[in-house]
């Protein structure tokens, strides 16, 4: 049975910084992801890096505006532990080899994104988590005598001891379908969001709330799940991202009559207002018969203000995006945009060095909620949030691990229930859904009643249709039987997953009776912060979500109106 001081799940940029920071803190690390490495979903963030690097910046600054962003829901000690951490944590990777853009003076380059109130994001043209990843999986190669990769293993449940702490983790090597019971001092969960829930996405077919939902069935608390943010810019026909840094270098949002409505959403940052802002102007505009393309569906991201060799410069990988999946040049015409899912606010609830309340449990990067993002996380804020909580996660676990023995656990009853499971699932006979089925229906219903706007009536017909959905899914079926690379049975576990980040989701959406952030129910227009500045904490107990409340935590800035 292995055995590790540090045992993360998931090797986007928050598990492989937890993981040098832990080996660098003297810990025997192993890092766990059921895809290789540099396939992690933190390969498709494009736009950059947020910090207050600028000689003209400082991080309160940076501080205020993602409070401001958050709509005054995020947590602000946490913040101000991101925002001042941040200028030190970017220098690191560009001193460790991420070939951050430059400008004229041979000085690191920042361009605007939206919510901001000055250019802070560094970035590697329109591939800038693509590059982080790479160099960081180059630096934990230097780390191989004390950290272990075990690529292409899922991980199928969380192992508690007697005492009630996470003592590890069992798992399945996707090659050979082999089960194994890996145990370790600390886990850090650090596998992404749960974007899959939802359809259409941003996110990668592997983003489907493995940690979340791992983390919510042992008892851990899930915080802020219904905030879900929409994505501006994503392509009418697939769903794909179009960076923010288009807008960041002065694309232009057009409706049907050629006019820049965001002139009347947010007079004063116009496109680059903050992301939950422009997604209801443009989603207002489609609606009321403003929309551009077939059915009226779309929105123009006009990227031809900006020169074309810049364009070829700076966002080279959209240039090809728009060409491939949309059939349209860029540099010489609009494309077509809406908004579309992209990223979950909520997740698992930790402390600022990523400690859940179970002990031995931590949470990094968009599986968790510090809460540093609130009711909107800020463009160029996430890959961020994975570098400072992923490393503080990875500091603390290595500290904790070096004061205590191996766990001593019984896992064989954990690992032959995971076993059944999957025997289970194998063998269902052909008389149900198929898992895609369910998948889809899921994700069309979360899109429909659970998106930019939402009231009490589709979010109870969001809840009813997870509950049927989860009935069904105990019967749906697959096609592989096998044991290699048996996609179809970890499709069924994900699709599990999925409907528990949905549930608590709806949840705390027909719980928050105002609009905030992401969050904006037309039958309660306005925010309410005299009732519902609180974060809503969702806990399974004995099968069934419970509702529970937190404070906000207020350091230097009060709740204002928030305009852009």
């Amino acid at each position: 049975m292995p055995q590790h001081d540090v045992l993360i799940i998931g090797a986007g940029l928050a598990g492989q910084r937890a993981a040098l920071a832990a080996a660098e803190n003297g810990a025997t690390v192993a890092i766990m992801s059921k895809v290789h490495p540099v396939r992690s979903h933190s390969v498709a963030a494009a736009g950059g890096i947020n910090a207050a690097i600028s000689v003209d910046d400082d991080w309160r600054s940076h501080a205020y505006d993602t409070v401001k962003g958050s709509d005054f829901l995020g947590d602000q000690d946490a913040i101000e532990v991101m925002c001042s951490e941040a200028p030190g944590e970017v220098m690191n990777l560009e001193h460790i080899g991420v070939t951050f853009h430059r400008n004229d003076k041979g000085e690191m380059d920042l361009r605007a994104f939206g919510g901001a109130s000055m250019k802070r994001t560094a970035y590697v043209a329109d591939i800038t988590g693509q590059a982080m990843l790479h160099v960081l999986y180059e630096q934990l190669m230097k780390h191989h005598e004390t950290v272990e990769r075990f690529e292409e293993w899922f991980t199928t449940s969380l192992i508690l001891d007697e005492s009630g702490a996470c003592a590890g983790v069992i798992a399945r090597d996707v090659r050979s379908g082999r089960m194994e019971a890996f145990t370790a001092k600390n886990v850090i969960l650090a596998c992404g969001g749960a974007g899959q829930a939802y359809k259409p996405t941003t996110n990668g077919l592997i983003v489907t709330g493995d940690g979340i939902a791992m983390a919510y069935r042992v008892g851990s608390p899930l915080m802020d799940m219904e905030m879900v943010q929409y994505h501006p810019t994503c392509l009418v026909e697939t769903g794909m991202l179009i960076t923010e840094g288009a807008r960041g270098e002065g694309a232009h949002l057009l409706n049907v009559n050629g006019e820049r409505f965001m002139e009347k959403a947010a007079p004063n940052k116009m496109e680059l207002a903050s992301r939950d802002v422009v997604s209801r102007a443009e989603q207002i505009e489609i609606n009321e018969g403003r929309g551009v393309g077939p059915d009226g569906a779309g929105i123009y991201l006009d990227v031809t203000v900006v020169p074309r060799k810049r364009t070829l410069e700076a966002l080279r990988e959209i240039v090809n995006l728009g060409r491939d999946f949309a059939g349209v040049d860029i540099t010489r015409e609009p494309i077509m945009i809406r908004p579309g899912q992209h990223y979950i606010m909520g997740g698992v609830k930790t402390d600022v060095d990523g400690c859940t309340p179970i002990e031995g449990l931590y949470a990094a990067g968009e599986v968790a909620c510090v809460s540093v993002h609130g009711g909107n996380r800020l463009g160029a804020n996430s890959l961020l949030d994975t570098l400072i909580f992923g490393r503080r996660a990875g500091e603390h676990a290595a500290a904790r691990a070096a004061s205590m023995g191996l766990p001593r656990v019984d896992t064989n009853a954990q690992l032959r229930q995971d076993m059944e499971l999957i025997d289970t699932i194998i063998a269902r006979p052909r008389d149900g859904r198929r898992v895609s089925e369910i998948k889809n229906e899921l994700g069309e219903a979360m899109n429909r009643h659970a998106a930019v706007f939402r009231d009490e009536q589709g979010l109870g017909n969001a809840l009813e249709t997870v509950h049927r959905l989860r009935e069904e899914t105990g019967k749906a079926w697959i096609d592989d039987r096998g044991t290699v690379f048996n996609q179809d049975v970890l499709g069924a576990l994900e699709l599990g997953f999925m409907i528990d980040c949905a549930e608590a989701t709806v949840v705390a959406a027909l719980e928050r009776k105002e609009s905030r952030g992401a969050q904006y129910r037309t039958d309660f227009p306005e925010r309410n912060d005299e009732e519902w500045l609180k974060h809503i904490d969702i806990t399974l107990e004995d099968g069934q979500p419970q509702v529970s409340y937190s404070p906000v935590t207020f350091t230097q800035w009060q709740p204002e109106v928030r305009k852009y």
